[in-house]
């Protein structure tokens, strides 16, 4: 059985390339039942940093994974190949691990992830995408994730992709308490904004969504305004600072809307951080004056600030994950053999039965008793032999 792992991440490939290749949560069934044409068992991990597509075959699966990519995306072979990394077998396993333990991420101990592992499980095996081995692999990576997060401070304090998109606001504009802020997205993202903003002294949060009952709920949470995205351009005269993350698989805010808003307050200066992956913002909107527009891959300053101030605790987070690492191989290696040591057992049973069988008929006639414990003394002498050839 071998296992395979085709990647795109944040450190291979920029978010116009990214976005592209991003699967969200409503597709996420349909991407697998393709998955299914090139490989029998495969899970699909899409985050805001990356897609990898994790496979189980008799054969390498890497070039079946990578057709699957460009099938999927509508992206050449060609165009792909430059942003792709590729691990098979024990480095694939310990690239799983590592990602589930916050190391692979672009904010060093995020606890997003984790659960994200844990979804793309779950959607896999709903669509009879997992086998044991590759049932056993994700289940170990999610203990060696919850571990990490027991036993090292790596996510104390933790930062998140949200909560590093509100430092970087605050960076930009100084003080968040006067401001005005519109959070566009009312999902996980949208509610880790909304209540960071909230926790720094924002008092007039404004909250727009896909769904109009979910906004609903996050603003009254946070004893914010829901708002329809039809009323976008009259609240982007206002707002000092907007935050989107709505996973929309369309770009909510384009050049005209932004221009018009701006045409109402042409001295008040609006910041954009756009953390969706794909993104809603059209990037032309950065053109438009007093408009400062980021993205995701804009916060790697923050992020790099964040694994200096975690260095020692990577260090033990590794340690952690290199052992759960060897307890897996260590099972996956027991699971190959399996069939060799039934078929050397069963081998070895049918001499020990037939060879007793015989002496039994030359033997005078035994009580119960005494066959038992010939039986015994037989299956033993077996077991003994058999001990070294089956632990090697």
């Amino acid at each position: 059985m071998h296992f395979s792992l085709v990647g795109i991440n944040h450190q291979t490939a920029p978010i116009a390339l990214r976005e592209k290749t991003a699967v969200s949560s409503d597709r996420l069934d349909e991407s697998l039942m393709l998955l299914r044409r090139y490989v029998p068992h495969g899970v699909i991990l899409s985050t805001c940093n990356r897609i990898e597509i994790y496979a189980m075959d008799n054969n390498p699966a890497e070039e079946a994974s990578i057709n699957f990519l460009t099938a999927m995306t509508g992206i050449s072979f060609a165009n792909l190949l430059p942003h792709i990394y590729l691990r098979k077998n024990e480095t694939a396993v310990e690239h799983l691990f590592s990602v589930a333990a916050g190391l692979d991420s672009m904010i060093i101990g995020e606890f997003e992830v984790l659960g994200q592992v844990g979804h793309a499980l779950e959607i896999a095996e709903k669509a009879g995408m997992v086998n044991l081995a590759l049932r056993h692999v994700f289940q170990s990576a999610i203990r060696t994730g919850r571990r990490v997060r027991e036993e090292t401070g790596i996510s104390k304090n933790a930062l998140s992709v949200s909560s590093v998109a509100v430092d970087l606001a605050a960076r930009v504009v100084g003080a968040l308490e006067d401001c005005k802020v519109m959070v566009i997205g009312a999902g996980e993202a949208g509610s880790l904004v909304a209540k960071t903003i909230k926790e720094r002294g924002v008092a007039r949060i404004v909250v727009a969504s896909r769904t109009q009952e979910r906004a609903t709920t996050l603003a009254e949470t946070l004893g914010g305004i829901p708002i329809s995205l039809d009323n976008l351009v009259a609240e982007l005269s206002t707002v000092n600072i907007v935050i989107t993350c709505s996973g929309a698989p369309q770009r909510i805010l384009d050049i005209r809307h932004v221009e018009e808003a701006m045409n109402q307050r042409p001295e008040l200066p609006l910041v954009i951080i756009d953390i969706a992956v794909p993104r809603d913002v059209e990037p032309t909107v950065k053109q438009t004056k007093n408009v400062f527009l980021y993205n995701i891959d804009d916060l790697t300053e923050v992020a790099k600030s964040n694994h200096q101030q975690r260095e020692g605790e990577v260090e033990k987070a590794r340690e952690i994950a290199t052992d759960e690492v060897t307890k897996f191989i260590s099972w996956w290696q027991a699971l190959e053999v399996r069939p060799v040591v039934s078929a050397l057992m069963e081998k070895a049973e049918e001499i020990r039965n037939d060879q007793l069988n015989k002496t039994l008929k030359k033997l005078p006639p035994l009580s119960d008793e005494e066959r038992d414990n010939l039986e015994a003394m037989t299956k033993s002498i077996v077991t003994k032999i058999l001990n070294d050839p089956i632990r090697f």
